[in-house]
């Protein structure tokens, strides 16, 4: 890691610091839920328009077409040009829908 510092002081490292967002991945053959780690500051939809090859995903679960689990892995890349779709799951949303109010 290198760490410059300009004349008033302040510091740029290497170092990106990125949040965890849960996320459910359609790509042409499965579904995946894992976690996709976006840039502090910016939106899901920026982490997507990178010019990079793979979207990384971590805690990942891999699911049949009947919702089965297929396998799981700490991390897992993903083509990029194999999502069909994508989307951030709200963590107070249930399985069936509802809201969790409490």
């Amino acid at each position: 890691m290198t760490i410059e510092y300009d004349e008033k002081g302040k510091f740029y490292t290497d170092v990106v610091k990125k949040l965890p967002i849960s996320a459910v991945i359609q790509t042409s053959t499965h579904l995946v839920r894992g976690m996709i780690h976006v840039r502090q500051g910016e939106r899901l939809k920026n982490e997507l328009e990178r010019d990079e090859k793979f979207l990384a995903v971590t805690q990942a679960a891999v699911h049949d077409v009947d919702g089965q689990i297929l396998f799981t892995s700490p991390f897992m890349a993903i083509l990029r040009s194999q999502i069909v779709w994508l989307m951030p799951v709200d963590e107070e949303i249930q399985e069936d829908g509802a809201h969790d109010n409490s």
